[in-house]
């Protein structure tokens, strides 16, 4: 068959949209009325343009509607193709599809590689040399140090891991966002390979990625998959190796303090055959910058002094040394690489799948040559839950396999410290059978235990150190048996890999071995010393830092394991007092930086106090966990150690140890089926007062039946959702009828479920009249119109206590609106705090039915009328009018409500009544320079709120009383007829904003608006005097070189400031790009 250009392309941008794009296309369709909005909020791009070809509204040789749509969704480079095309269909000559062409750079689907510079001899003979090395000392290696004979080949063991992007400053397009759940949140997307990181379809980013964080728990294949992407690399096999042709894999371990980079290039890179010398590396790195990668292995290993910063490692890292090199760096996540540099891509490996399980074992067996015990294995771990848990860390299955072939009655824990202990065991019987020493029936031989309890203190001094290899003169100082170590298989003798620091030391297969065995002496040790003068516990942080030596510890001993947990609840109650489960709940106003800085290190420390009970499952835990959390919370798949953990504490709970909360949102791609049955097997019996906030996803009409059933025994749910989970009226019916047994619902959520549609609005009402505690109802894109708008209508007036809902991305129209707009009325004695209507085809009409019952909600804290398009001036005037009755408000969303000039200057007589205001967003509208400079003049006066509290005459006062401190995020961007003068007077204006913590003040897309020298110096002498900025978006605007510099430069140096985003088109020629917070975004 011919090829189609168009077809290719609508297929192409049907792939590759991300979720916002596709969500800005139907609502830029549904919204201007070029589709009925009913068929657009369902169809997915391809869907859609052929639907626009049907109705000849994209004809032959014409796609400038294509072209137009596409621009405003920020993909610049589809509205280009688009157009060449349309010019070939013009001139009858064929073009080439979209499969044909091999995009590059920004425009497509690699990014372009830079002209290699030619070799000279020495160069030529330091890359064979490395390669060469490499292939000698990666390709073949002993998982097993006890087991000289067990050796592998990385090719054939290794099982491909699963890697998830997680998205938090990377992967954005040019297009809206709201930065507070930007800042809060993180998107997650499965990688089949780092080469996908090389894909601008994927990552967004405009460029290469410069650094690349790889991170992963204890035991997850972070140090096997670097040397895998070493050897791939050398042999071109990958992106990264074709991309650079010098590969440098570097052991952090072995850096020490005042190391340069070219020495440990030299030390742990170069065979001292090559002849090649610190110096002579320096020369070879400089002249091939571009076209090196360098390979971290184990941040988390780096010693502390050599993380200082001045020292070499932090300035690779933060691009003060060989800036135009690649870092790929591995890390586990406590260890914050992110103090040196803001990663451009960000994954984290999530160990194996199950199929990656049951390939490994039966790799595993292949090798050793006892395939039988394949399936032998297979049923053992279907059938034990617990030990379930364990095997999708890549360490923990290796020694599963190992156990397994030597004696199956030994894999039956559950717990990473049951299996060590019983490796343990089996070294120390095969000890005993070659030397002919008796094996007590009970525990290790006399000799043998000692030994191990002296190398355990010399681990521990060496983890708080944070060393993972010991010296033998220091071994042999202390008087350990080291030689009985090496014989038992506990350890490895060997020099080290350093040439720079040689020195005989002793090794352990993995770190994880080095932990067990400090663990074990730590619960020893605790018969007579302190744990916090052990283990030096004295903040979160360290917790957080010694995560795998204290699940070890409690482990290992259940007084143990009461030591641990009774400090973990002294240091809980002296850094976590300030937290509420509200914290942790979508939040409709901006959040304080160190606020979300304390709710995502309470989320690490409770995944490490649930990960205990998977070591110790003992009445004592589960009182300890009561007492360290206060909030309870799951953020995982129920196969994970937490979520089996978790199960056993939900078990024991007594109505005196109950949790403020317990938050559980379960997701991540895991059976509806096995989700229900999990929540089964936690809730056995009711927990009356228990209250829980649950999400997660069900299937069917029988999955939600049997949910209710297990809700029975949870009448203390408080918060349900169920968005983005397929439902429909069948499946909503059951739910709905069991709302009598959720009498508490203080939350529901069923956005994203556009099958529901008006029937199942029908359904809902009916249920609405049980939960009279619901206080959050959301339904966005349900797939409502008016006459579902009706339905909830006519019941919601039972909903007293209502303060907050969400009918957004619904076409209910003006219609739907008269009766939105009745029960609206009836709130007026009530709490009613945010209403969200995007997106719904409000027109000045509706608004003109909306506006009286808004005048009654005195309480209202957000509106948001965002897409609204037909809005307009005259809409807005009636908004403005009566803005003096909401003077709670804090949050005000007007983006591409379709306002001008004019709706502008009857906002802004409005805008000083609104004393709490902390975001407002008018973005995409047709404001032009004179509405933008007045209302951000406006926005720079004192309100009466400041007034009172800072008089003018009170020079005692730290802030000046001119300026505006409740304002945090503006949103001004993609406003037609803003030039760059008037940029240039916002700039010069924003100084009296010093709370704000986003700005966004980019360029109307269509024409992008220039800064002068002036005005971006103007804007580089503010930023310093708008002291919690944390992001500035610049993008559609362009400047002289000077200008830039000036404006990066004075972002770079504030202490807050963490993204300045860029259009990379923008960028003078020339200009340096290196600055850690500069995002450059792709047309």
């Amino acid at each position: 068959m011919a090829d189609n250009p168009r077809q290719d392309l609508y297929l192409e941008i049907s792939r590759n949209l991300v979720d916002e794009e596709l969500r800005d296309l139907r609502n830029y369709v549904s919204g201007a009325k070029i589709l009925p909005a009913g068929f657009v909020q369902k169809a997915d791009a391809h869907q859609i343009f052929n639907q626009l070809e049907k109705e000849r509204k994209l004809k032959p040789g014409d796609l400038a509607l294509l072209a137009d749509l596409l621009r405003k969704i920020g993909r610049h480079d589809y509205a280009k193709q688009a157009e060449k095309i349309a010019e070939g269909e013009r001139k009858g000559s064929p073009q080439p599809s979209t499969s044909q062409l091999k995009r590059k750079g920004e425009d497509g689907e690699e990014f372009p590689v830079e002209k290699k510079p030619a070799p000279c001899r020495e160069e030529d003979v330091f890359q064979t040399s490395t390669k060469e090395y490499y292939k000698l000392k990666l390709t073949h290696f002993k998982p097993l140090i006890w087991n000289d004979n067990f050796t592998l080949e990385l090719n054939d063991i290794f099982t491909q891991l699963e890697l998830i992007a997680k998205h938090e400053k990377h992967l954005k397009t040019s297009q809206t966002y709201n930065w507070s759940e930007s800042m809060r949140g993180e998107q997650r997307k499965e990688l089949k390979s780092l080469d996908d990181l090389f894909k601008p379809n994927v990552t967004g980013l405009s460029t290469a990625p410069r650094c690349i964080l790889i991170e992963g728990e204890v035991g997850g294949g972070k140090t096997t998959f670097l040397s895998k992407e070493s050897l791939d690399a050398v042999s071109q096999k990958t992106e990264l190796g074709r991309r650079h042709d010098i590969v440098l894999l570097i052991r952090l371990r072995e850096v020490r303090e005042g190391e340069t980079i070219e020495e440990m290039v030299w030390d742990q890179c170069v065979p001292e055959t090559a002849g090649i010398e610190p110096q002579t590396i320096r020369a070879i790195l400089k002249r091939n910058e571009s076209h090196v990668l360098f390979l971290l292995d184990g941040y988390d290993e780096l010693r502390p002094e050599a993380r200082a910063a001045g020292q070499a490692i932090p300035k690779l890292l933060s691009g003060k040394m060989y800036p135009n090199s690649t870092i790929v760096i591995t890390s586990r996540p406590s260890a914050e690489v992110q103090q040196y540099t803001r990663p451009d891509c960000h994954v984290h490996i999530m160990g194996f799948s199950k199929e990656h399980v049951e390939k490994y074992i039966k790799q595993y067996f292949t090798v050793v040559g006892k395939q039988e015990l394949t399936k032998t294995l297979a049923v053992q771990v279907k059938d034990n839950n617990l030990l379930n848990t364990l095997i999708y860390t890549p360490i923990f299955l290796m020694f599963v396999c190992l156990l397994w072939e030597e004696n199956q009655e030994m894999v039956s824990t559950g717990t990473m410290t049951g299996l060590y202990d019983n490796l343990l065991t089996c070294l120390v019987r095969k000890y005993c059978k070659r030397e002919g020493v008796d094996m007590p029936t009970e525990g290790l031989p006399t000799e043998v235990a000692e030994s191990l309890l002296q190398l355990g203190k010399l681990v521990l001094e060496a983890l708080l150190r944070n060393e993972t290899l010991l010296d033998l003169t220091e071994v042999k100082r202390e008087n350990v048996d080291w030689e009985l170590l090496l014989t038992l298989g506990v350890v490895s003798l060997e020099d080290s890999s350093s040439k720079m620091h040689p020195r005989k030391q002793l090794n352990f297969s993995h770190k994880t071995m080095q932990e067990f065995l400090a663990a074990r002496y730590v619960a020893h040790a605790l018969l007579n010393q302190d744990i916090v003068e052990l283990l030096q516990l004295t903040s979160i942080s360290k917790a957080l830092e010694l995560s795998n030596l204290l699940q070890f510890t409690c482990g290992c001993d259940s007084r143990a394991a009461q030591a641990v947990m009774e400090e973990l609840s002294k240091i809980s109650s002296r850094e976590f007092t300030h937290l509420q489960p509200e914290h942790f709940e979508h939040s409709n106003v901006p959040i304080d930086r160190n606020m979300r800085k304390s709710c995502k290190t309470y989320k690490r420390f409770a995944s490490l106090c649930l990960t205990i009970p998977s070591e110790r499952q003992e009445p004592e835990v589960v009182q300890g966990i009561s007492q360290a959390l206060p909030i309870v919370m799951l953020y995982s798949s129920i196969n994970s150690r937490e979520a089996t953990a978790l199960k056993y504490y939900i078990q024991n709970l007594h109505s005196a140890n109950l949790p403020d909360r317990l938050i559980l949102k379960i997701r991540g791609g895991t059976d509806s089926r096995d989700t229900v049955q999990y929540l089964q097997q936690c809730f056995i019996t009711s927990l009356p007062g228990l209250k829980v906030n649950l999400t997660l996803s069900v299937d069917s009409p029988d999955e939600t039946a049997r949910l209710v059933l297990v809700l029975k025994n949870v009448p203390g749910l408080r918060a349900l959702d169920l968005s983005c989970t397929h439902l429909t009226p069948s499946s909503l019916q059951p739910l709905v009828q069991g709302f009598s047994l959720m009498s508490l619902l203080e939350e529901l959520d069923l956005s994203e479920n556009d099958d529901l549609g008006d029937a199942g609005m029908e359904v809902l009402q009916v249920g609405l009249f049980k939960v009279p505690h619901l206080a959050v109802l959301r339904i966005r894109y349900v797939g409502m119109t008016a006459v579902g708008m009706s339905y909830l209508a006519s019941c919601m007036h039972h909903l007293v206590g209502l303060r907050e809902l969400d009918i957004s991305d619904n076409p209910i129209g003006d219609t739907g609106l008269e009766s939105l707009t009745a029960i609206l009325r009836t709130f007026t004695a009530i709490c009613m705090q945010v209403l969200v209507v995007c997106n719904i085809g409000i027109s000045p009409t509706g608004m003109h039915t909306l506006v009286p019952a808004l005048c009654q909600l005195t309480r209202l804290i957000k509106l948001d009328i965002s897409y609204n398009y037909a809005i307009g001036d005259l809409g807005l005037e009636c908004l403005a009018a009566i803005l003096h009755h909401l003077t709670t408000m804090k949050v005000l969303v007007l983006y591409s409500t379709g306002i001008s000039g004019r709706g502008i200057s009857s906002l802004i007589k409005g805008l000083p009544h609104l004393v709490q205001l902390q975001v407002l967003d008018v973005s995409y509208n047709d404001i032009g320079d004179s509405g933008i400079v007045s209302l951000v003049q406006t926005l720079c006066q004192p309100s009466s709120l400041d007034m009172e509290q800072n008089p003018p005459g009170d020079k005692s006062l730290t802030t000046a009383p001119h300026c505006n401190n409740t304002l945090q995020e503006l949103n001004i961007r993609w406003n037609s007829g803003v030039t760059g003068a008037g940029l240039g007077r916002v700039a010069q204006l924003i100084s009296a904003l010093p709370a704000l913590t986003g700005l966004d003040m980019s360029g109307d897309d269509d024409t992008p608006a220039h800064l002068s020298d002036t005005a971006a110096m103007a804007l580089a002498e503010a930023l310093p005097r708008l002291p919690a900025l944390e992001q500035l978006d610049l993008q559609y605007i362009s400047m002289e070189p000077a200008g830039f510099q000036a404006v990066v430069q004075a972002a770079e140096k504030h202490p807050t400031l963490e993204e300045l985003w860029y259009t990379i088109r923008g960028v003078p020629e020339g200009a340096d790009t290196t600055a850690s917070c500069l995002l450059l975004a792709r047309l």
